[in-house]
């Protein structure tokens, strides 16, 4: 009965006109942030801060703005990541993997559609986990240490071998080359440099938003030059678009299921939407009779991972509200906000300012239904953009690109290397080798590291201590089979048929 008093207290103050005015806003905000590649939910927030103050917003008022922008911009990341096969956050990375090619396939308002219900899904989902099960979840969050973090990005790239390659070798080279990257700049115990080869401007590693926007945007349009646009999504010819409600009965399962993993990953302090999506598209792919058909246009590799991202953007304030400790990037933006505000985050948050907490979490409700109804009648706007000629579309897609790093880093530099990430995208999809695990490898490469290194200063160097705890022991059992059972699965389920029943062999 508290939850439902202190929920109704809470939505007092989200439903007053002027609230309900700041979250609409904040969402409409979010979904044109998040759908321009290389921005992302963090950066949204961040720039939204000073206007926030400069309009003499309360705490409350400022909380509802920019968790609005929060959930907006974690909504739009699907647009660009559908329709142009360029993400516009890493969140939404995993959702290229089948939804551009459902967009090529003419169904981009379909993929559109189960996207946008997807993240409805995982987004109230764990709104709701959030207001019941914060307090408990926040004790789970304790039992993991630096061995069972470096376990967990352990099973993250050992199963990378089963992501847009059927060669696990590929999967693997490109998990290199992404730590590889990662590696580059400053050590952080040393203050050594680290493969920078003399060059100032590496000193601060590589920014993922250049590799991101680098490895996507610019070597799609490398590709699209090459290939005339006879592979890409723009002047395909859409059908008449309709709630697709086969398609999303069909993938109610993996909506369910892909939120369920994210809000796991999101509660999970450092883990972020970024991993929470990556899980969700993983767990559903390896609970799919059809594995073949992820990376073809699946719906429910839409579906998942669309579901995962925007859960764990809801099980990322779990540990930022009941331990003071950010989920992600873009909670640690929120967090500096509240102290600026002088609201402790922490156990007794919830006792001493129930109004913010509360106020806060029907507020997400509110937005996510805020959301929901604007981007399924909008799918019609959005699909427009593949009926832009693409003597328009490409030119504005790169000026975007090349505006968005350089408004963010306002380093040249940035610029240059973002080139250097295209080609090196376009060379390595000539190629076969997939993309998205050399980004999750600067992505989680550093977090990676640091919490090695803590496990071995913990342990007085006693590598045994990674597999001290049943938590770790367990994630490097399942890390282990994900690496392995692929190559022993894939010789059996691919087997040549037989001669006595081939088809072709019978018509001679």
């Amino acid at each position: 009965m508290d939850i439902l008093s202190n929920l109704a207290m809470g939505l007092s103050i989200a439903l007053s006109p002027y609230t309900l005015v700041l979250a609409i806003v904040g969402c409409f905000v979010g979904t044109i942030i998040g759908a321009l590649p290389g921005l992302g939910p963090s950066n949204g927030v961040a720039l939204l801060i000073p206007i926030s103050f400069s309009l003499g917003l309360d705490a409350i008022s400022a909380l509802v703005l920019l968790t609005s922008v929060y959930y907006g911009a974690m909504y739009g990341g699907r647009i660009s990541s559908i329709l142009l096969n360029i993400p516009g956050d890493e969140p939404a990375m995993m959702t290229t993997l089948d939804g551009y090619p459902m967009a090529r396939q003419g169904m981009a308002g379909e993929a559109l559609v189960v996207s946008g219900v997807a993240s409805f899904v995982g987004a109230f989902l764990a709104t709701v986990g959030l207001m019941v099960f914060a307090p408990y979840l926040a004790r789970v969050a304790y039992q993991f240490g630096p061995a069972e973090y470096f376990a967990l990005y352990m099973l993250a790239f050992c199963t990378l071998g089963g992501i847009g390659s059927s060669n696990q070798a590929k999967a693997a080279l490109a998990a290199a080359i992404g730590l590889a990257i990662a590696m580059i700049g400053l050590d952080k115990t040393t203050g050594m440099p680290r493969f920078t080869f003399g060059e100032l401007h590496l000193m601060d590693g590589v920014d993922f938003l250049v590799a991101i926007v680098g490895l996507f945007a610019v070597a799609e349009i490398f590709h699209f030059i090459e290939s005339h646009g006879r592979d890409s999504a723009i002047g395909v010819k859409l059908g008449k678009i309709l709630v697709p409600w086969k398609m999303l009965r069909q993938t109610s399962g993996a909506m369910l299921r892909g939120s369920g993993i994210g809000f796991i990953a999101g509660v999970l302090p450092g883990a972020g939407a970024s991993l929470g999506s990556f899980l969700a598209y993983m767990g559903e792919k390896s609970a799919a009779s059809d594995k073949d058909s992820f990376g073809r246009g699946n719906p429910r590799g839409v579906a998942a991972p669309e579901a995962g991202n925007n859960a764990a953007a809801g099980g990322a304030l779990v540990p930022m509200l009941t331990l003071g400790v950010p989920g992600s990037g873009t909670t640690a933006v929120l967090l500096a906000l509240l102290l600026t505000l002088n609201i402790t985050p922490g156990p007794l948050l919830f006792t001493e300012r129930p109004e913010v907490v509360w106020s806060l979490i029907a507020s997400l409700l509110v937005a996510n239904v805020v959301l929901l109804l604007m981007n399924v009648p909008m799918v019609k706007v959005f699909v427009k953009i593949l009926s832009v000629p693409a003597w328009v579309l490409l030119p504005g897609v790169t000026m975007i690109a090349f505006v968005g790093i350089y408004s963010l880093t306002g380093s040249s530099f940035d610029m240059l290397m973002m080139v250097g990430f295209g080609v090196l995208g376009y060379v390595m999809r000539k190629l076969d080798i997939p993309t998205v695990p050399v980004i999750l490898g600067i992505l989680l490469g550093n977090s990676m590291e640091d919490n090695l290194r803590r496990a071995m200063v913990l342990s007085d160097g006693d590598w045994t201590y990674l597999f001290s705890s049943p938590i770790a022991l367990g994630l490097w059992i399942a890390a282990i089979m994900g690496f392995v059972a692929p190559i022993f699965l894939r010789r059996f389920l691919k087997k040549p048929p037989l001669p006595a029943t081939d088809p072709t062999l019978n018509e001679d």
